[in-house]
């Protein structure tokens, strides 16, 4: 165990010295610098997947912890984990808290006993603390029974598709088959039942039009959608990067034209609602933009509790913390240099992103995407000038959209927009 001990944290130093080399939680703490308590969990049901999506962190990048994992969480880890939760929402009198039900995919596992997972915690929550339980499936698996059954629990499902026909050609099964028939079926179930309906998750893809990409997703009616970049890094770019080009905010602000050109809103695009909300100053709950400190939890099927499973992008075991429900409590990942580094804001970025006009927008972008192997997280993203652009073009927009501009000493833009 020491010796495990000891190889996970020359890893961490050796791969990301900042933070693990060269932040001093103790002293954070000690200077006044106080965590903030949890709000989110992503529980992982079930480690394996019908699916082999070709972009997968879990399965496809530098991780491959889930080879050595239980394909789905015991009924042990299941009761240590509502405690765990119920514990930290006790101690911080948290309100509300967020579960997202995650895999590998979640409906691998039956869905009463995800419903029962789910009472579960709301049982053991403190009087007064609201629980808002999510699943993040594929949809190849929904049927009208689950649905019923998560419905009745208060599930609310979230999927993950990257369009319609031609345009999800990297989401195929272990045989190479196509996943859009099944999950067109699960959606049009889906889609019917808009109470249930937490919207659709895409990841942009460089060799799809992104109008039609869009329109495509559009026909299953979401009520959101959250266009994601690909997991890259400095030290394995995104596919079709180029210096001095920015391929993906040309995709972004075409579809952002199309979205805010429409006579209607016919969805929420989470990414461009938290650009317009952090250009005019207002809080987001997202680690990809802004500021916002984290504040989610990540256990594995075996009880670990590790940091965002995306990391699992950046190099083996970047998500790995050490600790477990059955010996940790959630208040041991703050002091984590991983997690603590995600709470810092501005003090967390490299200089040029605390000097940059847009940092309480962009946020210095997804911490995933300022990895480079040997260095760490304080970096600028992999995306900069991507984000540099759809910004700045989304502000533009913004202006342009005043009929008339006030008097300079009473401007409402001022200080919230770049120039």
């Amino acid at each position: 165990m020491e010796a495990g001990k000891h190889d996970r944290w020359a890893t961490h130093r050796a791969r990301a010295p900042w933070p693990y080399a060269a932040l001093d939680v103790p002293a954070l703490r000690a200077g006044g610098r106080l965590a903030r308590p949890l709000r989110q969990f992503v529980v992982k049901t079930n480690s394996r997947c019908n699916l082999a999506c070709t972009y997968c962190y879990v399965y496809e990048m530098a991780d491959g912890s889930w080879r050595d994992r239980p394909a789905v969480i015991s009924a042990e880890v299941r009761a240590l984990t509502v405690r765990r939760i119920a514990d930290h929402a006790r101690r911080h009198r948290l309100p509300s808290v967020d579960l997202v039900l995650h895999g590998g995919e979640p409906l691998l596992t039956p869905a009463a006993e995800l419903a029962a997972f789910v009472e579960e915690l709301r049982a053991a929550l403190p009087t007064g603390c609201a629980l808002s339980a999510t699943v993040q499936t594929n949809a190849t698996l929904l049927t009208a029974e689950r649905l019923d059954a998560l419905a009745a629990a208060g599930i609310r499902v979230g999927v993950s598709l990257d369009g319609g026909p031609g345009h999800n050609g990297r989401r195929v099964d272990h045989a190479g088959r196509p996943s859009w028939p099944a999950a067109a079926r699960g959606l049009r179930l889906l889609a019917e039942r808009p109470e249930s309906y937490a919207g659709l998750l895409c990841v942009v893809d460089l060799e799809q039009d992104p109008v039609e990409t869009y329109e495509s997703l559009l026909s299953f009616a979401p009520p959101a959608i959250d266009l994601l970049l690909p997991l890259g890094n400095w030290s394995s770019p995104p596919p079709g990067r180029r210096p001095g080009r920015t391929p993906y905010a040309d995709w972004l602000i075409a579809v952002f034209d199309h979205w805010w050109d429409a006579g209607r809103r016919r969805t929420r695009i989470r990414r461009f609602e938290e650009v317009i909300a952090l250009l005019f100053g207002l809080p987001t709950g997202t680690e990809a933009l802004g500021l916002a400190a984290a504040v989610t939890a990540v256990v594995e099927t075996d009880g670990s509790i590790e940091l965002i499973d995306t990391l699992k992008s950046a190099y083996d075991g970047a998500a790995d913390t050490g600790l477990h429900v059955a010996r940790d409590g959630f208040d041991a990942l703050l002091d984590h240099p991983g997690f603590a580094a995600r709470q810092l804001g501005p003090a967390a970025l490299a200089p040029v992103c605390q000097a940059c006009d847009l940092v309480t927008v962009c946020g210095g972008g997804h911490y995933v995407h300022r990895f480079r192997d040997g260095d760490g997280f304080r970096n600028p993203s992999v995306y900069c000038t991507e984000l540099d652009a759809l910004i700045r073009h989304i502000a533009g927009r913004l202006r342009a959209a005043v009929p008339e501009r006030p008097a300079p000493d009473a401007d409402p833009w001022a200080g919230a927009l770049p120039c």
